[in-house]
């Protein structure tokens, strides 16, 4: 009677144990959702006070949406049946989000995301753009929809085009972009006639070959940024536009989850695991040790109003002789 009296005992320690264990995950779970709220309205507030103090000292923040062109909103992908406008950026988990958003318009049961190819989602005519709509249907959607978008550090995704768009073999961007910049900064009179041909003799434009392309007056004159490297703000609008929700690269998983809750979506679809090679905020040092360090400080000038706006510090570290 007094072994199975002890085992009881035992027994009731053990449950009252795994309660307290469960009790005490709960109060974790909920201070980590306060925590990431919390942290969606600082980044909200910031982009709203960054925007306020345009609008006072700077004619670009002067402008209304009114001003805006429909193609100033190429980048907005519209889903009428959830009532949800997202903003994509290159190089910013833009292909799951076109993922997510086209098994949106599949109807339930939606498809996995992570099934959908990449490559179909980024064909035209696959996703509807908000610039397809008439100009008072445009308004009112920015209106009454819920808009988001995600965000990276500004010198991280540069880093991540050049190595997405200029290092690997890519045909178009070869003959669109690399020759230019081999021709103008990288000291080749003649480059290789094809991608083949460069990549077999090892002639490819150097990382600080596409910075210079990026600071020289002459390309935005005579070939505007390619919205790999076009500025976030100027792809987005934010100060234009009042996104509901600014997700951020480094935080995207659980941005992505928080997201989700919030259209009430988070049992009908899940969002695709990251790549787990996505360049390093740590590789960055290595990645600009071949830059100059005005070029460095040139380069943050270019792309200073994403660190701003977006809540990234000043890269010290790279800016400082």
């Amino acid at each position: 009677m007094t072994a199975h009296r002890g085992f009881l005992l035992l027994l009731v320690g053990f449950m009252s144990l795994i309660m307290l264990s469960f009790h005490l995950w709960d109060i974790s779970q909920e201070k980590r959702a306060e925590r990431i709220v919390q942290l969606q309205e600082l980044r909200k507030q910031l982009l709203r006070e960054s925007c306020d103090a345009d609008k006072k000292t700077s004619t670009e923040g002067k402008r209304s949406l009114e001003d805006i062109s429909k193609q100033e909103l190429a980048n907005l992908v519209v889903d009428d049946k959830h009532c949800i406008i997202y903003c994509y950026i290159p190089k910013v988990a833009c292909t799951n989000w076109k993922r997510v958003m086209f098994a949106l318009n599949q109807g339930e049961p939606y498809p996995d995301p992570k099934s959908i190819s990449g490559a179909l989602v980024h064909m035209p005519n696959k996703l509807t753009l908000l610039n397809s709509f008439p100009r008072h249907e445009i308004k009112a959607k920015l209106k009454h929809y819920i808009k988001f978008l995600f965000v990276r550090d500004p010198f991280v995704r540069l880093i991540s085009a050049y190595r997405d768009k200029l290092k690997k073999h890519n045909e178009y961007y070869y003959q669109h972009f690399a020759r230019n910049i081999l021709r103008r900064y990288g000291n080749q009179r003649h480059p290789p006639q094809t991608a083949d041909k460069a990549f077999a003799s090892g002639v490819l434009p150097s990382f600080y070959n596409f910075i210079q392309y990026l600071l020289d007056p002459w390309t935005e004159k005579n070939q505007p940024f390619e919205p790999h490297w076009r500025q976030m703000h100027r792809l987005c609008h934010p100060c234009l536009i009042q996104y509901d929700f600014v997700g951020h690269q480094e935080t995207l998983q659980q941005d992505a989850e928080q997201l989700l809750m919030i259209l009430n979506l988070e049992d009908s679809i899940k969002f695709p695991p990251s790549n787990g090679n996505m360049t390093s905020s740590a590789s960055v040092l290595d990645w600009f040790s071949t830059v100059p360090l005005e070029a460095r400080r040139k380069l943050y000038e270019l792309y200073k109003e994403d660190f701003r706006l977006f809540g990234y510090s000043k890269p010290s570290e790279l800016l400082d002789g």
